[in-house]
């Protein structure tokens, strides 16, 4: 099997906490039912992905992909894979 390393991208993030108002985070209690259908999220607040719905907890980070899509990272896998850009 042949190994692969990922290009070097540089993404846009911010790490979330709740309150903070984060364009693709969802309050999932100011939907309603009929809007938005039942969901087998375990939190308030969730991002739409690409995978769909992700739950959003204080302290993950909100990526933006190479598409504009949005996505949600745990701190210790964030800091792992991603360093600050200058």
């Amino acid at each position: 099997m042949r190994k692969y390393r990922s290009k070097p991208v540089v993404i846009e993030a911010v790490q979330w906490f709740e309150g903070m108002e984060v364009e693709g985070v969802i309050d999932l209690a100011m939907l309603s039912e009929k809007w938005f259908g039942k969901t087998d999220m375990d939190g308030r607040y969730a991002v739409y992905s690409l995978e769909g719905m992700m739950s959003v907890r204080n302290g993950d980070y909100i990526i933006t992909g190479l598409k504009g899509e949005k996505y949600p990272c745990k701190p210790d896998i964030f800091e792992a894979k991603y360093e600050l850009v200058d």
